[in-house]
């Protein structure tokens, strides 16, 4: 799947099949989340994959918007190392730039995948921290359920140009 066909027709996917996703495409994955971008090139990324039935049973018990996940074959976690911090507090971005990759790479391999987000939700980044007894230094920010889709959603268009400014911000009707 070409870059631009990636990016405009990738969408959430919360149903999947249940068919089992071959470790080497969930590796490939984590390779494309590996790529993102990182402040000083810190890499402050750890991702845990998560295939257990159970422990994926156990994720909407705490989060209340993650009732697909028991449903997925795999998740991935994506969460942040604090002890590898060279620009406090860039971790955030940088996590959020290997998630995306995920979702991207997901979708190009013909997989489904939705962010859930965990930070800074302290309820959610405790659940987490509990089930997958996480270290202190180690924070997640989002889960990725990713499966093979129950049903193809079509392209959605979104974009806006009055979201576009040229120079300097153009005040409209209706802005701040």
């Amino acid at each position: 799947m070409e870059t631009m066909e990636a990016i405009l027709t990738r969408r959430s996917i919360r149903r999947y099949t249940g068919e089992r996703v071959p470790n080497p495409v969930i590796e490939e994955i984590l390779r494309a989340a590996m790529q993102a971008p990182s402040a000083g090139n810190e890499q402050p990324w750890h991702f845990v994959v998560i295939t257990d039935r159970a422990t994926l049973r156990e994720v909407p018990r705490f989060h209340p918007h993650a009732n697909m996940v028991p449903d997925a074959p795999v998740a991935v976690l994506v969460c942040g190392d604090l002890s590898r911090e060279k620009h406090e507090g860039f971790w955030v971005q940088d996590c959020s730039a290997a998630t995306q990759n995920i979702l991207l790479a997901a979708h190009a391999k013909g997989l489904g995948a939705v962010w859930v987000g965990i930070h800074p939700r302290e309820d959610r980044v405790f659940g987490f921290r509990k089930l997958l007894e996480l270290p202190d230094h180690v924070v997640p920010l989002a889960l990725v359920p990713i499966g093979f889709p129950e049903a193809r959603k079509p392209e959605e268009e979104r974009f806006d140009r009055s979201r576009i400014h040229s120079e300097r911000w153009e005040h409209r009707r209706g802005d701040d």
